[in-house]
């Protein structure tokens, strides 16, 4: 990517693992300075230790955390989210508390997000929200990660209107590599991974390039606001 971000600070909420951590790692090497943002601070402070940057402890479904986090840094010029908080299950099985954590990770938390750090933010900068391509292939048991990630694309138009100069865009993305399916051990998660690429119209399932890429160039987009950016290689075709 061609973007730099010489001399800007960065916060990554959720940059201890995953694709927050890719997030946090590509916008170092294009010169930002580095926040990372988690409820696990010793993992957050190992992150931020490699990258130069410092940690904090944010939990967005904890509004005192984010509040107490935006008055430590002072001043910030992004701010990424990366959180979530999956409930996949029937709807006849729904669990209040879990639907309601899977909310706060995606709407709550960005909104109290928003409210405690507009005022940080400098004019020119951004918050980049993550949405998901459930939202846009409705299918069961993925209902409350597909409402909760639709959300996300009103929201991100909503802020970007209200905080205005502040840009605020979100990405969905499709299946990615991004380390979340290790877990599943090599045969399964390879299995899914080639399901998906036989599916796509691009032929491949995601890298975390693909995210960090357009991450780097929507906070640098000065001219973007209001966007949801589909990088999922065309899955909802």
């Amino acid at each position: 990517m061609s973007t730099r971000l010489d001399g800007q600070r960065v916060l990554v909420i959720g940059g201890s693992k995953y694709l927050g951590e890719a997030i946090a790692r590509a916008a170092n090497q294009a010169g930002a300075h580095i926040v990372i943002g988690a409820r696990d601070l010793d993992r957050a402070q190992a992150v931020a230790a490699e990258l130069g940057g410092i940690a904090i402890r944010v939990d967005v479904s904890d509004e005192a955390s984010i509040a107490a986090a935006a008055g430590e840094l002072d001043a910030v010029d992004h701010v990424v989210i990366t959180a979530s908080a999956h409930h996949n299950v029937p709807v006849v099985e729904l669990e209040k508390d879990k639907l309601t954590a899977a909310f706060d990770a995606k709407v709550f938390g960005p909104l109290l997000v928003a409210k405690h750090f507009a005022p940080i933010l400098s004019a020119s900068g951004s918050i980049l929200l993550f949405s998901g391509v459930a939202a846009w292939s409705p299918g069961a048991p993925y209902t409350v990660m597909g409402v909760a990630n639709g959300a996300v694309a009103f929201l991100a138009a909503h802020l970007a209107k209200e905080l205005a100069p502040i840009r605020v865009n979100a990405i969905s993305p499709g299946i990615i590599d991004s380390g979340t399916y290790d877990g599943l051990g090599a045969d399964a998660k390879h299995g899914l991974l080639d399901g998906i690429a036989a599916a796509n119209p691009v032929g491949r399932a995601g890298t975390r390039e693909d995210i960090t890429d357009a991450a780097l160039w929507l906070l640098g987009a000065g001219f973007v606001t209001g966007e949801t950016i589909h990088v999922e290689g065309g899955a909802r075709l």
